[in-house]
């Protein structure tokens, strides 16, 4: 089991909120007990991790243990969001695993080479976004130890 006291916040950058909700629904399915937080671009992402601008309160917005990236999202990508926080001193040693739909390997080798953690391809139906969902959290917050 984890050694935190308090289950450690998951960050998920995503546009689609349908994606968004099925997390939440898969996460809770799980019995995952981390609270998770939603941004829908690159730009709120970092400004998330930075806590600027509406994301200031730092209580209200506490540095995520684990980020879910989709890659495909506007204003800013999640191939230009990955290498901004993986060029950044205070935010690189935040795990960051893509979730996508891309099935690319041009995409898998590209994110791995900007320092993606993992990769994953979203699943199709909602009972194995569960088990994704329950395999990440015991992978992220029971096995790995976590700077």
């Amino acid at each position: 089991m984890s050694s935190h006291l308090q289950p450690v916040p998951i960050l998920m950058a995503d546009d689609d909120q349908d994606d968004c909700l099925l997390a939440q629904d898969a996460l809770d399915e799980s019995r995952l007990t981390n609270p998770i937080f939603f941004v829908h671009d690159g730009i709120a992402l970092l400004d998330f991790l930075h806590n600027r601008g509406a994301y200031a309160d730092k209580k209200k917005y506490p540095r995520p243990g684990l980020i879910l990236l989709d890659l495909n999202m506007p204003r800013m990508d999640g191939r230009t969001a990955l290498t901004k926080i993986k060029e950044d001193s205070e935010l690189r040693l935040i795990p960051v695993v893509i979730l996508t739909t891309s099935k690319q390997e041009q995409d898998v080798f590209q994110t791995y080479g900007l320092g993606a953690n993992s990769f994953i391809t979203k699943p199709v139906e909602f009972d194995d976004l569960v088990k994704t969902m329950r395999v990440l959290g015991e992978y992220w917050f029971s096995i790995v130890r976590l700077a």
